[in-house]
């Protein structure tokens, strides 16, 4: 393939001459721009996988002298989202003279705490395990990456062999080795034996390739990853059907959804034995693929070979024996069904750790499944939180194509169990875990707050996800929630929320929310009935169609929000909250306020009931009175703030300042403020109360509950 070539049919061709010639001279800025090119494919790499590299000369700061610095992504960064803090910068030279200390592989962990003497940047990002892959190599830009097309190769039974014959000799091999100090070492030994070539595949693992400018770099990447995904095209099918041929046939894609959606908070209540855990969902066309075959059952228990595929998605998936279409609605006996497979998988990983464990090894982790592979159906995916959720069933997918291509040119093998134990267990990532950051207090905890388009309900919503949760936002009007959408989506990121249309009064859209939350999220854990509105009138002015709107939504919408939510808790068996927004007028009487008055004191005996019916389910319910919110709040509309000026003898300006003033603190009160009165019940300092009213009203001494 010339290098002049820039149309590829397996891997995206992104880069922008006019953008790179605005660079030219910078070349720590060119190595960011390949960086975030080669990212933005997950064909040529996964979420977090693999690291690049640029050696140019600098001035030492002390000597003044030029000098070879190495820049390369530091410990723990994407190379598609990576920017210049994100880089280690070190001299080349005293990175290289650490092979004259260095005492053999058995003590090559040692060396990664020298990295540390080799620093030239003082901003420089923490150097990764990588550093002396690419310090020992000479080329100016180095590329490693975890493509599928290549891993295919690097994980067949005669990998060796076809990277020869493919590239007639000018990519090099290196058998697995766990990345370090010593396959540095082994790297440079490969170009030292095979001098002019253009890159090395490493066993099981991935692709080194490199060139003298970040372009030639780019260039050489794609043509050796494109050649290797033409080459498996043009071999599926060769041996016979891909994955055996089809044993199992996929449900519709509706179908698919509806079961998965009605699996998912059984599934999650099994994973979250440990600590509870957000769930994700694909039915991707090359998951179904592999998990409707007959090789399924032969593949699934191997593993994965790539080390970056096994540390997010365990030694192997969980398979359910379910049938596509099974009846799961007698949630007893499916769960009686299902728990010996999840006992089984824990004694299963127990095994492994006990039968490859080390002296100092890290403690045994959670034995639960990080994937379930449900055929007919899709892949369900857990993990703490929902990122990490998704990335797995991203990693567990380039596992399939790994699989599929390594099938169809020789025969796949995974990493034998012991050094996949080494990688997983290792000291160094054990480190790595323990510097992250601890867990938030709603981390793992999935939250539908209904109206949480706006107003109350948008403040609660943020202050979950501030506090580490994921959130179902809703609202009956799509247009608001669309808006609400984009927001969180700009302040927090795809993975913290979805959406769902939802009329509390509709049974058919509550049904649909909560089947979304189960798609997208694995279930509930807290549900905020929020949504509201207000009808302020004289008892000559009430109609009944006035009285029925407050109770419907009010009343009915509480309380049919509770039961469908409660019905996926207990499938979950993990506990719940639902917190009841009521109000300050569910204990006060006050004038044109007859029917949303009563209706709210209906919404706080429904919440004492239903404690006192959930409490053995480990489901706390509780109430939130907030009195006059008025900022950004939906209650306000509709002539709600002129009824209630009018009730008072004051005008709408002056409503704020009214409230205020008749309460004991002489405070506005903000949604805000209800939002941290929500996460007060949610946080885990009152996970022992249950059927307890908080007012978060300033103070009104006619709502004092005794």
């Amino acid at each position: 393939m010339s290098s002049k070539t820039t149309e590829f049919k397996h891997v995206s061709y992104l880069w922008d001459e006019a953008k790179a010639a605005e660079l030219e001279g910078d070349e720590v800025a060119l190595l960011i721009y390949r960086s975030n090119l080669l990212g933005a494919d997950l064909r040529l790499t996964n979420y977090g996988g693999g690291n690049t590299s640029c050696k140019l000369n600098s001035k030492d700061p002390l000597t003044g002298n030029d000098v070879e610095v190495m820049w390369i992504k530091g410990s723990g960064g994407d190379i598609g989202t990576l920017k210049k803090s994100g880089l280690a910068a070190l001299y080349v030279d005293r990175l290289r003279s650490l092979k004259n200390i260095y005492r053999g592989v058995e003590f090559e962990d040692e060396m990664v705490e020298l990295f540390n003497h080799c620093i030239y940047d003082l901003n420089s990002k923490a150097p990764s395990i990588d550093t002396p892959l690419h310090g020992f190599l000479p080329f100016k830009h180095i590329d490693h990456l975890h493509p599928d097309a290549a891993i295919a190769i690097a994980a067949a039974k005669d990998g060796k062999k076809i990277t020869q014959e493919l590239f007639n000799g000018t990519i090099g091999w290196v058998e697995w080795k766990k990345p370090g100090f010593e396959l540095g070492l082994q790297l440079k030994q490969c170009l030292d034996e095979n001098p002019g070539i253009r890159g090395i595949m490493l066993g099981s693992h991935g692709l080194f390739t490199w060139g003298d400018t970040a372009y030639e770099s780019y260039m050489n990447t794609l043509e050796v990853i494109e050649r290797c995904a033409e080459y498996l095209e043009e071999n599926y099918g060769k041996k016979g059907p891909v994955f055996g041929g089809q044993k199992v046939e996929s449900l519709d894609e509706a179908d698919r959804k509806k079961q998965a959606a009605a699996l998912a908070p059984v599934l999650r209540g099994f994973c979250s034995s440990y600590r509870h855990m957000v769930g994700h969902f694909t039915d991707d066309a090359r998951v179904l693929e592999f998990i409707n075959s007959n090789d399924l059952d032969r593949l699934a228990p191997l593993g994965t070979s790539c080390p970056d595929h096994f540390l997010r998605t365990k030694i192997s998936p969980l398979v359910l024996d379910l049938a596509p279409g099974e009846d799961l609605s007698d949630v007893t006996a499916l769960k009686a069904r299902l728990a010996p497979a999840f006992e089984a998988y824990r004694q299963m990983y127990t095994d492994y750790y006990n039968t490859c464990k080390h002296d100092n090894s890290p403690a045994i982790r959670d034995t639960n499944p990080v994937i379930i592979l449900y055929p007919g159906v899709g892949l369900f995916s857990f993990s703490k939180d929902k990122q990490t959720a998704r990335v797995a069933a991203e990693f567990y997918t380039n596992a399939i194509n790994v699989m599929k291509g390594a099938e169809a040119i020789s025969e796949y093998t995974s990493l034998p169990r012991q050094e996949a134990f080494d990688i997983e267990y290792w000291l160094l990532e054990e480190a790595k875990l323990q510097r992250m950051p601890k867990p938030k207090a709603l981390s793992g905890k999935i939250a539908l707050i209904t109206g949480s388009a706006g107003g109350i309900g948008k403040a609660i919503a943020k202050k979950f996800v501030d506090e580490g949760a994921v959130v179902i936002l809703n609202d009956m009007n799509a247009e608001r929630l669309e808006g609400a959408g984009e927001e969180f989506k700009k302040q927090y990121g795809k993975d913290s929320y979805t959406t769902a249309v939802l009329d509390v009064t509709n049974a058919s859209q509550i049904n649909e929310a909560l089947e979304i939350a189960a798609l997208a999220f694995g279930g509930v854990d807290i549900v905020v009935n929020n949504a509201g509105l207000s009808i302020s009138k004289s008892i000559a002015d009430h109609t009944e169609k006035d009285w029925d709107l407050l109770y419907d939504v009010l009343v009915k919408g509480q309380f049919f929000i509770t039961q469908a939510a409660v019905a996926v808790m207990k499938k979950q068996d993990i506990g719940g909250d639902i917190i009841n927004i009521v109000s300050k007028n569910a204990l006060v009487s006050g004038p044109n306020n007859a029917g949303y008055g009563s209706a709210k004191s209906a919404q706080l005996h429904l919440s004492r009931l239903n404690a006192a019916e959930l409490g053995t389910d480990k489901i706390r319910v509780n109430v939130v009175n907030p009195d006059a919110v008025i900022s950004d709040s939906n209650i306000w509309a509709g002539g709600w703030a002129e009824g209630r000026a009018k009730a008072y003898g004051v005008t709408v300006e002056e409503l704020p300042a009214y409230y205020a003033k008749r309460t004991l603190l002489n405070e506005v009160i903000l949604p805000a403020d209800i939002a941290n009165a929500c996460f007060a019940f949610t946080g885990g300092l009152l996970n022992k109360s249950t059927g307890n009213v908080l007012n978060v009203d300033g103070g009104v001494a006619m709502a004092f509950v005794r």
